[in-house]
C-alpha cells in the first residue's frame, strides 16, 4: 500500500519514496522550483524539491497551484527551518492539470466565500483541520462507548413517529404533490408509499429505547433532521446526533456519563490532532486548547433549574431575554452560570414540564421533569438528557398535556408493560460540539455540505 504524506513524512531518510497530491503552494529561487505537496492525511505539507533540468519546462509551467501529482524521488533530511525532511524529485508525471482560474489561490479567504465552494475548500488549511478533527471526534465517541460495552444501533432515518413533539419535520412522499388524492378534505396518506404520514426523524432516541430494554447499554449515532425556519450560526437542517440509551439508569447515572463522555471526547482530540488544534489555537481561537484542558479537569458543577433562574434573577445583569420560572433558558442565560456565576461545565437539572419534551420521567410535584442540560464555557449547553418516564400511566398523561395522540405511540407504551425498567440517557449534537472543540464559529463550516433554510447546493 502506498504511503500518504502523513507516514511519509514521519519515515526515516533518506529513503526512495512516491507521494501524491495536490500542489498547495508553488516558489522558484535559483533556478530552483519548491512545491508544497498535501493530501489531506495532516496539517504539514511536503516539501518538494525540483532542481534546475529535472523536469521538461513545459510540464514545469503546469505546475500550478491545485494541480494533481506524483512524484517519484528521495526523502532527505531538510537544511530548512520548520520542517524535518524534503523530497528531492527525480520525476513528477501530472495527474490532473489545473485550470487557471482555480479559486483557491494563495491569500486568506472568507468562510462565507468557502462555502459556495464547498467542493473545493476541504484543500484548504482551515478546513482540512475541521474535518481531519470531525473523523477524530467521531472515533473518539465510537472508542468512549464500545470500551463501556454499548451496542451501536443503525436506527430509522424515516419515521412516523414525532421524538421531540414539536411538528417540526420533514415529510417523506411520493404522492403527485400538484393534486394529492384527498379523503375527507385532508391528504389521504394511506394511499402515499408508506400507506401512511411519513416524515424524516429529529432523533433516533425513541428507537434506542427499544434497544436499551434488550441490550442494557447502546447508542445511535447518525443524520437526523428539522425543518426549523431558523437560519442562526448553530441551526442546520441535517445534522448528526449522538444517542445513549441506558437501561436500568436514572438521572444520577445519566449525569455520570455525560460527564466521562465529555471528558474523553475532548482528550483524544487533544492527544490526537495536535498540530490541527495548535492551529485553530493560533487562528481560529486563541487559548482554545487552555480551554478545553481545563473542562477536562474540572470538577462539573450540579444545580436545579430553580437555584438556576434564582441566581439569574439576583445576579443584575440586563439579559437580553426575560428570566422566570416555566421559561427555557437562552444562551445568554446559560453561559453566564457556566462561565461567571461557577465557572465551570455545571449540570442543570428538574426542569419544568411544560419546556421539556413528553417522554422525560414526571416529578412528583408534577411541575417538573427529571431533566438535565449540561452546560460549558464559551456555548453554554452542550448535552440534553433525562430520565425516560417508564410508567405507563404517566406517560399517558404525559401524552394528553402535549397533546399528542396516544394511538401513535402504541408500541412505546407497550415497552412500559412488557418488562419495563427505569431508563435514561442523553442527545449530542455532534457539529454543535465540533465547534465547541475546534472554536469555529457556524455549524456551516463544521459540516461537509451544509442544508439550511433556502440552500441544499451540492
Amino acid at each position: 500500500m502506498k504511503q500518504n504524506i502523513s507516514q511519509i513524512l514521519q519515515a526515516n531518510a533518506p529513503i526512495d519514496v512516491e507521494a501524491e497530491g495536490w500542489i498547495a503552494t508553488v516558489r522558484t529561487s535559483k533556478n530552483v522550483t519548491f512545491l508544497a505537496l498535501g493530501d489531506g492525511s495532516c496539517a504539514a505539507h511536503l516539501q518538494i524539491v525540483i532542481g534546475e533540468n529535472t523536469i521538461e519546462r513545459t510540464l514545469l509551467s503546469q505546475l500550478g497551484v491545485g494541480a494533481a501529482i506524483r512524484c517519484t524521488g528521495t526523502l532527505v533530511p531538510s537544511l530548512a527551518a520548520g520542517q524535518r525532511v524534503e523530497l528531492q524529485a527525480q520525476r513528477i508525471d501530472l495527474i490532473g492539470a489545473v485550470d487557471p482560474d482555480y479559486p483557491l489561490q494563495k491569500k486568506r479567504h472568507s468562510f462565507e466565500f468557502l462555502r459556495t465552494i464547498a467542493h473545493l475548500r476541504p484543500r484548504t488549511r482551515t478546513f482540512g483541520a475541521v474535518f481531519r478533527v470531525r473523523h477524530a471526534l467521531q472515533m473518539a465517541i465510537h472508542r468512549f462507548f464500545d470500551d463501556r460495552g454499548f451496542i451501536q444501533v443503525h436506527t430509522p432515518i424515516i419515521t412516523t413517529a414525532d421524538c421531540e413533539g414539536a411538528g417540526q419535520m420533514f415529510h417523506v412522499t411520493t404522492l403527485d404533490l400538484d393534486a394529492p388524492p384527498r379523503a375527507n378534505g385532508a391528504v389521504d396518506y394511506a394511499q402515499d408509499f408508506f400507506k401512511q404520514k411519513a416524515l424524516l426523524t429529529v432523533s433516533g432516541q425513541l428507537e434506542a429505547e427499544v434497544f436499551a430494554l434488550a441490550f442494557k447499554n447502546v447508542y445511535t449515532f447518525g443524520p437526523t433532521f428539522r425543518a426549523e425556519n431558523s437560519n442562526t450560526a448553530r441551526h442546520a437542517a441535517e445534522f448528526w446526533m449522538v444517542e445513549p440509551e441506558m437501561a436500568f439508569c436514572d438521572l444520577a447515572g445519566d449525569m455520570a456519563l455525560a460527564e466521562a463522555f465529555m471528558r474523553r471526547i475532548i482528550s483524544d482530540v487533544l492527544t490526537r490532532c495536535e498540530a490541527d488544534m495548535d492551529f485553530f489555537d493560533q487562528w481560529i481561537e486563541k487559548g482554545l486548547v487552555q480551554r478545553l484542558e481545563k473542562v477536562v479537569q474540572a470538577n462539573f458543577a450540579h444545580m436545579t433549574y430553580t437555584e438556576a433562574i434564582s441566581a439569574l434573577q439576583q445576579s443584575n445583569e440586563s439579559f437580553a431575554y426575560p428570566v422566570s420560572w416555566g421559561l427555557d433558558l437562552q444562551s445568554e442565560h446559560e453561559r453566564w452560570l457556566t462561565e461567571k456565576h461557577v465557572g465551570r461545565p455545571v449540570f442543570i437539572t428538574d426542569y419544568p414540564r411544560g419546556i421539556k419534551a413528553f417522554y422525560m420521567r414526571l416529578s412528583d410535584d408534577e411541575r417538573t421533569v427529571a431533566a438535565m442540560d449540561l452546560l460549558v464555557p464559551g456555548v453554554g449547553e452542550i448535552i440534553g438528557g433525562s430520565q425516560r418516564e417508564e410508567r405507563r400511566e404517566q406517560l399517558q398523561q404525559q401524552l394528553h398535556f402535549f397533546k399528542l395522540n396516544p394511538a401513535d405511540y402504541d408500541w412505546y407504551l407497550d415497552l412500559r408493560r412488557f418488562g419495563g425498567v427505569p431508563h435514561a440517557g442523553f442527545g449530542l449534537g455532534f457539529e454543535r460540539a465540533l465547534m465547541y472543540i475546534t472554536g469555529m464559529q457556524n455549524i456551516r463550516d463544521v459540516i461537509p455540505f451544509a442544508r439550511t433554510p433556502g440552500h441544499a447546493s451540492f
